[in-house]
């Protein structure tokens, strides 16, 4: 089976109902819903320093089968961890430590899958094939 992948910047950019399929009915914090209201109401973007930059997999009949939201993120500010030291000292050896990317649900503190795969699909499979 042949996949592409890309890199979207925003979930307006995928189909609710492609999207959903793949996110658990446990797990409403990854819902096309929730992560879009993030978007468009300006809780994630340029100005929060949470730039949306999900990947996608499609498969060979461009059917949504992976995705997972994703972040490039300037600052650790609203991600549950505490990596202010391993910044600081990244950055006193010369080494950038921003901009990082994150998989996470910015501002929740929830568990829950972050690779989301389509259901028909074995998902050991599709992890060791991305």
């Amino acid at each position: 089976m042949k996949h592409s992948a890309e890199i979207v910047p925003s979930l307006e950019e995928i189909s609710p109902d492609d999207w959903d399929v793949l996110v658990s009915p446990n797990n409403p914090f990854c819902t096309h819903a929730f992560l879009s209201t993030l978007e468009r109401s300006g809780s994630v973007g340029e100005k929060s320093g949470w730039m949306p930059c999900h990947i996608i997999v499609r498969d060979e009949h461009s059917r949504l089968v992976a995705a997972m939201p994703l972040y490039l993120k300037n600052h650790s500010y609203g991600e549950y961890i505490f990596d202010w030291s391993w910044a600081d000292a990244s950055e006193r050896s010369g080494i950038p430590y921003f901009p990082k990317l994150v998989s996470a649900v910015p501002f929740t503190p929830a568990t829950g899958d972050r690779l989301l795969v389509h259901p028909e699909l074995d998902r050991d499979e599709m992890t060791i094939s991305l």
